[in-house]
């Protein structure tokens, strides 16, 4: 469990920096929706993918691990969202 609670930090801490590098750039581009979209998609990939990791860490039943693979594809999903952003800009 302590691999798994270490591939959460991991994850949490990358893109903890992409919120905060979508942050900066919306202050650029304040009405891109793109950009609005990325930052939500991080927002719930680091709720649903590193959440669900840390209780499953600390005991919560296995079937909670079946959030993960949604938090990982909110984390695709907001790195291509980035990407259009920067793309339109």
């Amino acid at each position: 469990m302590l691999a798994v609670y270490h591939t959460a930090v991991q994850y949490h801490f990358w893109h903890a920096l992409a919120l905060l590098g979508v942050a900066l750039a919306s202050t650029h581009l304040p009405d891109s929706l793109w950009l609005r979209s990325a930052g939500w998609l991080f927002v719930a990939g680091l709720l649903l993918f590193c959440g669900s990791l840390y209780v499953l860490a600390f005991g919560a039943p296995r079937q909670t691990g079946l959030l993960t693979p949604l938090g990982g594809l909110c984390f695709i999903l907001a790195w291509l969202a980035f990407a259009g952003a920067a793309l339109r800009s």
